[in-house]
């Protein structure tokens, strides 16, 4: 509780983190907080400029814009914090193993990491999408590989440097398990950097997600997609440009928000001086 007083004592961390609680609420409350239904058509009402009526306007087939925004929100933030949440969940067994034991299997998940790593996300989020097909959940797993050799080496790097404390040592000279000593003692002191940077790597993630919606290989119509409506959007820039324009600022403003809560996040905890201390 005092670590978060402290995160939103400053403007950064307040301004951010009430706007993130805001997309949050919105995509849980969906159902209760958007106007309409976001399938609905009404092609009489199409290309509606933004209107008391219609706050955002409407789509190519009627749709009020802002009630898809709502709901895009829970498609993205749901792929964005399930897959990082994966990821990293992965990522810290995978690397606190290959830290803690190191030898042939250290150099195979490094070797293995490293060949991942060199590849960008959305590079491999695409030939993952093409061998499984679009969709939300092979949108997810794609994310989540993506992200996970980032993960990866970062609590492989925190666990090759806590694994030659003096309390490590002593709880293998009381006789402690391998798997005692990595998920009680040190996993839980590489825990904090990995989690900071898997929410700044979940901005990366909507972006990704939405980008992927761009191209159809996201969330299938008609589920709203952030991506997809600015995708749409494209046709009729000319003549409705709000249905390109609110969904990227939705986007933008959203990780925006992400990545200035995480920055109030580290400066918070001082990460970046453990880090150098390390």
């Amino acid at each position: 509780m005092h670590t978060l007083v402290r995160i939103v004592s400053t403007p950064r961390g307040a301004v951010s983190g009430a706007i993130l609680l805001i997309v949050i609420l919105c995509a849980l409350l969906a159902s209760w907080v958007a106007p309409y239904s976001y399938d609905i058509q009404n092609l009489p009402g199409a290309n509606l400029e933004p209107s008391a009526s219609h706050l955002l306007g409407t789509d190519e087939f009627g749709r009020d814009l802002l009630s898809r925004i709502i709901y895009g929100a829970r498609t993205s933030l749901a792929v964005g914090f399930t897959s990082i949440g994966a990821s990293v969940l992965v990522g810290l067994v995978l690397g606190g193993a290959a830290g803690y034991f190191g030898g042939a299997f250290d150099r195979s998940v490094t070797a293995i990491v490293d060949l991942t790593w060199s590849f960008p996300e959305i590079l491999i989020a695409l030939i993952l999408i093409a061998i499984a097909g679009p969709g939300l959940h092979s949108t997810a797993i794609a994310i989540s590989i993506a992200y996970l050799a980032q993960f990866t080496r970062l609590t492989r790097a925190q666990i090759i440097g806590l694994k030659n404390e003096t309390y490590v040592e002593a709880t293998i000279g009381l006789g402690a398990s391998h798997g005692h000593v990595l998920f009680q003692h040190l996993l839980p002191n590489a825990l904090t950097p990995v989690i900071v940077a898997g929410m700044l790597a979940t901005g990366d993630a909507i972006i990704l997600e939405a980008t992927l919606g761009f191209f159809g290989l996201g969330a299938q119509p008609p589920t709203p997609s952030w991506g997809a409506m600015m995708s749409s959007g494209t046709a009729q820039i000319f003549i409705a440009p709000w249905i390109i324009i609110f969904p990227g600022v939705a986007i933008a403003g959203t990780v925006i928000a992400i990545n200035l809560f995480g920055d109030a996040i580290i400066d918070a905890l001082d990460i970046r001086g453990k880090l150098r201390e390390s």
